[in-house]
């Protein structure tokens, strides 16, 4: 049993540390930061907008779109990692495969602007 004990040790050492070190660094920044707020500094601000009366008004769909567009193509690059890595491994079929796969998003994506998704008025 004390075989076990001993071999997280290390991982024991490691948490204990990163829990001193991190909540000296949060008594740090809140005794040395310098801290002036004004109205400005503490005023509501999200998404480009300055903050309206009611938290339930309805936003304009292209910021939807945008971030709709930004997800799809982070997944894009997300499979593009390991099938770029396994390339020179892979068939041919797994090749065509990924062609087929951007072929589609590239597709949608000319959609997307031909439709004027991505203008910003």
């Amino acid at each position: 049993m004390q075989g076990l004990l001993v071999e997280y040790l290390p991982i024991v050492v490691f948490l204990v540390i990163a829990a001193a070190m991190g909540a000296g660094f949060m008594i740090a920044a809140g005794v040395f930061a310098p801290s002036s707020p004004d109205k400005e500094k503490v005023s509501a601000y999200e998404c480009g907008f300055n903050a309206f009366d009611d938290a339930r008004m309805k936003f304009d769909v292209k910021f939807y779109l945008v971030s709709i567009l930004f997800i799809i193509f982070d997944l894009e690059v997300a499979f593009l990692f390991p099938w770029a890595i396994t390339l020179d491994q892979g068939s041919l079929f797994a090749f065509w495969s990924m062609m087929a796969f951007l072929g589609v998003l590239t597709v949608g994506f000319i959609y997307e602007w031909k439709k004027g998704a991505l203008e910003w008025e």
